[in-house]
């Protein structure tokens, strides 16, 4: 098997009829970032120009080392790898703020505890405002997504994820920017 990797990829666009950039977040395992351009296209249908806002390989998250492997391959690790996006306010400010996040953790709580330690979980909102995880209504832990459970239908039959404890101290690469398909 090719080395493949797991990328977290911000895809952004200004869907047809729509006044501001969207954005969402994208998972998907390929070899290289530029090897990623097809799954981009196919994420998002009708969103029209798509670029990327950033990008990252996830392979190292609060202690722990991400690996692909073969789907045959048995899953001993007994950590989940979740996505989260935080989202939250400020007075005076006409917007709503958010902080994506990836984390190991047991299960969904023990990923929901991890989110409210965050300097932005504590610091952006305040009273009728609070900060929230994203797609809830309150802090819930329903909608916190293993990563596995989204990744493109094809890689989800092919891959599964590796999460092992590492002694390294190494933190993934955030690739920041206006990156048209074409530049990855």
């Amino acid at each position: 098997m090719e080395d493949l990797t797991l990328f977290m990829v911000m895809v952004g666009c200004r869907p047809p009829g729509r006044n501001t950039e969207q954005h969402d977040v994208l998972f998907g395992i390929a070899p290289t970032i530029k090897d990623m351009v097809p799954q981009i296209k196919k994420f998002w249908p009708g969103a029209g120009s798509i670029h990327v806002d950033a990008w990252r390989k996830v392979t190292h998250v609060n202690g722990y080392q991400v690996r692909i492997r073969p789907k045959s391959h048995p899953d001993i690790s007994e950590k989940k790898l979740y996505f989260l996006n935080l989202g939250g306010y400020k007075p005076g400010e006409f917007d709503e703020f958010h902080y994506k996040m990836v984390v190991v953790a047991d299960n969904a709580a023990g990923a929901l505890q991890l989110a409210k330690k965050t300097a932005f979980y504590k610091h952006t909102g305040f009273k009728g405002a609070s900060s929230h995880i994203d797609d809830k209504y309150g802090v819930d832990i329903d909608d916190l997504h293993q990563i596995k459970d989204i990744l493109p239908p094809d890689q989800k039959m092919l891959y599964g994820l590796s999460i092992e404890p590492t002694d390294s101290d190494t933190t993934d690469a955030l690739n920041l920017g206006y990156f048209p398909l074409h530049k990855l």
